[in-house]
């Protein structure tokens, strides 16, 4: 098998360009791969097409390479917590493609089975199946550029709308273990997209807190298996943030 380790976070994006699209796995700050984003702010790379469920918030995760301009188009699913992204949208700076949660999920799952396109009920009836759905403002706050029309056919009596799968270049990821064969461990509601992000990216870039060797991680407990994973990059101090803390009424926390 192949060590598939590398040394830092710079030398694992180092090969993304320009251009590139991408899938990083997260929801809200639980799971980003914020050393890999840091190496790719730091490495100047722009113009890139992101697919991730949101794009983090004004000061971290995907929040810092969109407050530099680096990322043309994101299609995401939700994007409540960002106020640059919701001004750069509406001033026609970025170009968003929406898409239900749960089909963002299949999109990508898909993409990683080999799937080319599903149907599915999420959307039938509305500007995600009708078309119309803006994805970029003109500076005059006209819509520049909308969403087309998709297949829409019957199954047993019901309409199911026709979603294409998603196939990046590049996908990012975090885990919590690592072996140098590339299975992935990933910790509780960490989860979330990081393991179909994984399975997407025809290059898939692994940072993990704890590295350890073929053979430590018991099989049934891994994952991702490797076969989904080119790059693993030890990250033991990644920073963690907490999105919104809320405490109970009363508390001294």
């Amino acid at each position: 098998m192949i060590d598939k380790t590398v040394g830092t976070a710079a030398e694992a994006v180092a090969d993304i360009g320009d251009g590139a699209t991408l899938a990083v796995g997260g929801f809200g700050l639980c799971g980003i791969p914020s050393a890999l984003i840091g190496a790719l702010l730091e490495a100047g790379t722009t113009d890139l097409e992101v697919v991730s469920n949101n794009c983090g918030v004004d000061d971290w995760g995907l929040g810092l390479l969109l407050a530099e301009r680096r990322i043309r188009k994101m299609i995401s699913s939700y994007v409540g917590e960002n106020k640059e992204f919701a001004r750069q949208f509406l001033s026609g700076e970025l170009e968003v493609e929406l898409a239900p949660q749960g089909t963002l999920a299949e999109k990508l799952r898909a993409g990683g089975a080999g799937i080319p396109a599903f149907y599915t009920p999420a959307g039938v009836g509305t500007q995600i199946a009708d078309g119309g759905l803006p994805r970029r403002y003109a500076p005059d706050g006209s819509v520049a550029v909308a969403s087309e029309p998709k297949e829409v056919r019957s199954f047993a009596g019901a309409d199911y709308v026709l979603e294409e799968s998603l196939r990046p270049a590049f996908a990012l990821v975090h885990a919590a273990k690592g072996d140098r064969h590339g299975n992935l461990v990933f910790h509780a509601a960490a989860m979330n997209f990081n393991p179909l992000a994984a399975m997407a990216g025809r290059v898939t870039v692994a940072e993990v807190e704890e590295l350890v060797e073929p053979g430590e991680i018991d099989p049934g407990a891994v994952h991702c298996p490797g076969i989904f994973v080119q790059r693993v990059v030890h990250a033991p101090g990644a920073e963690k943030r907490i999105e919104r803390r809320t405490v109970h009424e009363g508390s001294t926390a």
